[in-house]
């Protein structure tokens, strides 16, 4: 297995971004600050994971569920839900989601849905403590990501979202994520999975552009990811990893769907599993959400 040098990671390097797609993002951010601000003093649930939820869950509000259906959240029917619905693949064919009359709805619900006993764990912790949410979170099986909460953190951290935690006026809230997010450098943390090295792409990342910053080779690193395009513009919050995947998924996962908005590539960039290999597990799937893919 290769492994991409990366004694030189810590030198400085320009940092690219996408103006429209990191513009969205802060756009997502600036609509619902407020919203997430007032949960978090209704129910203690920390405004920066229910932003980086939103902005991660709905594609900064641009997915289809949130735009078919105000469902920021992924969150799907269950038993007991009685309002309106709508049909979407996810972890199976057509699965059943909630759907809202408008977006403060689908937050307020995201809020009661957290305060199930299934999420009871979230508030034994620090309100300030937004890594510990987000990896309990994934723990307590709010998605079946197994990089869920690396990907929460990033966007946090990303956008300074830990500055709306701490109460106060949104103006003040807003006035220090900005002064965060200008004084830091917005270098990418490197993350590891199944002995996996990999970062998190943030908006307007090229494969290019990360292995600049961490001195890296771009072409190597694309061809680690199963991209033909060094220079073009990697998807926000998806892994990028550092040296050549796997070829098989988690033991304990057999199988994925594709997902509205995803593909077959996005599924072995999730699970870490080389692309030929996933096509090798899958000789007759079609790449179209709600097809099932094994994933050994």
């Amino acid at each position: 297995m290769r492994l991409l040098a990366l004694t030189v990671f810590l030198v400085s390097f320009p940092y690219c971004f996408s103006q429209s797609a990191d513009s969205r993002c802060k756009a997502y951010i600036e609509r619902f600050a407020q919203v997430a601000m007032a949960e978090q003093e209704a129910h203690g649930i920390p405004a920066s994971i229910t932003l980086a939820q939103g902005i991660l869950e709905s594609a900064s509000g641009r997915s289809t569920l949130a735009t078919e259906a105000n469902n920021h959240f992924g969150i799907k029917c269950g038993t007991g839900w009685n309002g309106e619905t709508t049909l979407r693949s996810d972890d199976v064919p057509d699965e059943c989601f909630r759907a809202y009359e408008s977006p403060e709805e689908s937050y307020a619900d995201h809020s009661r849905f957290l305060l199930r006993p299934r999420y009871a764990a979230l508030f034994e912790l620090d309100s300030s403590d937004y890594a510990g949410w987000a990896r309990t979170l994934r723990k307590c099986g709010y998605a079946t990501d197994p990089n869920y909460a690396a990907r929460l953190i990033a966007i946090i951290e990303r956008y300074a979202l830990y500055a709306y935690d701490s109460g106060g006026s949104l103006k003040a809230a807003e006035e220090n994520a900005a002064f965060i997010m200008d004084s830091l450098r917005a270098l990418h943390p490197i993350r590891r999975s199944r002995g996996l090295h990999y970062v998190v792409a943030a908006p307007g990342d090229t494969y290019k552009s990360i292995a600049s910053e961490l001195g890296l080779d771009g072409a190597a690193l694309a061809a680690f990811n199963d991209a033909t395009c060094a220079d073009c513009e990697i998807r926000p919050w998806e892994e990028v990893y550092l040296q050549e995947k796997l070829d098989a998924g988690p033991e304990s996962v057999a199988k994925a769907t594709i997902g509205q908005d995803e593909s077959m590539r996005s599924i072995a960039q999730r699970y870490g599993i080389r692309l030929a290999k996933l096509k090798e597990y899958n000789p007759k799937a079609k790449d179209k959400p709600g097809t099932k893919l094994k994933l050994h």
